[in-house]
C-alpha cells in the first residue's frame, strides 16, 4: 500500500509534515535514485534516503509512538538553536538514535508550563491543526480590571491582527487587586494568542503558564525543567484526539530507563545561570494528568 511521501517521513521522526514537505520542495528528498517531488508516493518497498543519508521508513513500526511531557520554564526558546546562546526546550530532552523529538506546538520565551514532544511528526501535526480543535488551557495573571462585558468580549470574540480570535472559557483563579488570576481555554495556538487577546481590553499579561493540552495535565511530581514520558494509555488519548490509529509504543529496556534518568539528572545540574527560576505557585492547583 502506498502513502504520501512527507508522510511516511513525518512518521519516522524526522520533523514535522509541513517541515518534510519544504525537505521536499528544496530537492533534499531522493526515491529510487530520483529527486522526490510534492505528490509522490511511495511504499515499503521504495529506497528513500534524505541529504544522501538512507531513511528507515519501517522505524516507526519500530520505535513505536513515543510523546514526552516537559514542565517548561521561563527563559527557554522553542528553537533547536539560538544564535544568542538561549537556552532551548530541546537541550535538557533525552537524546534519540535515528529519530528526534518534534514539538506539539510553542510556548512564548516568557510563557511556562506544558510542552508535548513526540518521536511522530504525523502526530504533531495533526495535534497542532486547527481542525481538531483541540482545548488548550491557561492560568494567567492580569492587571487591570476585568469586569463582565470585558469577558463576554473575549469569549464572545476579539478582532485581532491576523483574525477574531476568542477564549472558549474563562474562570477566576484568586488574587489580590489589580493583579488576578484567570483560567482561559483557547481552541488554536496561534503566536501569544492569549497574551493578545487581554492586551485588546488594554490590560498587561504578568505572567502565563500552560497548565493542559486537551485532556493531559502537568503532573505535581514533574518540576519547572523536568520531562517524563508517557505511558500508553495517555499516548492513546492523544492519539484518538488527533483521529490517528492507536499504535503500539515501544517498552523501554530497564537499561534505557536508567539512561534517560541520568540524563535528566546530568542536564538538571548544569542548568545555566541565565535562566530565571520562578518559585512562585499558582492560586489553584491543576496538576492531575
Amino acid at each position: 500500500m502506498d502513502e504520501k511521501l512527507q508522510k511516511v517521513l513525518a512518521r519516522t521522526g524526522l520533523g514535522s509534515r509541513r517541515e518534510m514537505e519544504r525537505w521536499i520542495d528544496d530537492g533534499r528528498v531522493i526515491v529510487n535514485g530520483e529527486t522526490a517531488t510534492l505528490g509522490d508516493r511511495v511504499t515499503p518497498r521504495d529506497h528513500v534516503s534524505v541529504d544522501g543519508r538512507p531513511v528507515d521508513t519501517k522505524v516507526a513500526q519500530q520505535q513505536g509512538r513515543r510523546i514526552l511531557l516537559y514542565n517548561k520554564p521561563e527563559g527557554e526558546i522553542c528553537s533547536r538553536s539560538d544564535p544568542e546562546g538561549r537556552p532551548t526546550v530541546f537541550d535538557k530532552l533525552p537524546k534519540l538514535s535515528g529519530q528526534r523529538w518534534i514539538a506539539v506546538g510553542r510556548l512564548d520565551y516568557n510563557t511556562c508550563g506544558l510542552m508535548l514532544f513526540t518521536t511522530d511528526g504525523e502526530l504533531a501535526n495533526a495535534l497542532m491543526h486547527p481542525s481538531k480543535q483541540i482545548e488548550r488551557e491557561y492560568l494567567v495573571r492580569v492587571m487591570g480590571r476585568v469586569d463582565d462585558d470585558m469577558k463576554k468580549r473575549l469569549v464572545d470574540g476579539v478582532l485581532l491582527e491576523d483574525g477574531v480570535a476568542r477564549f472558549t472559557d474563562i474562570q477566576d483563579g484568586g488574587g489580590e487587586g489589580i493583579n488576578r488570576w484567570y483560567y482561559v481555554v483557547i481552541m488554536e495556538g496561534r503566536n501569544r494568542e492569549v497574551r493578545r487577546l487581554w492586551e485588546s481590553q488594554g490590560l498587561t499579561v504578568s505572567r502565563l503558564k500552560r497548565v493542559r493540552f486537551g485532556n493531559t495535565f502537568i503532573p505535581s511530581k514533574v518540576k519547572q525543567g523536568q520531562w517524563i514520558e508517557l505511558e500508553q494509555k495517555e499516548v492513546d488519548e492523544l492519539s484518538d484526539l488527533a483521529e490517528l490509529e492507536r499504535r503500539k509504543n515501544r517498552q523501554l529496556k530497564p537499561q534505557e530507563k536508567e539512561q534517560m534518568e541520568r540524563q535528566q539528572r546530568k542536564k538538571g545540574k548544569t542548568r545555566t545561570n541565565r535562566q530565571r527560576v520562578h518559585k512562585k505557585t499558582s492560586p489553584r492547583a491543576r496538576t492531575r494528568l
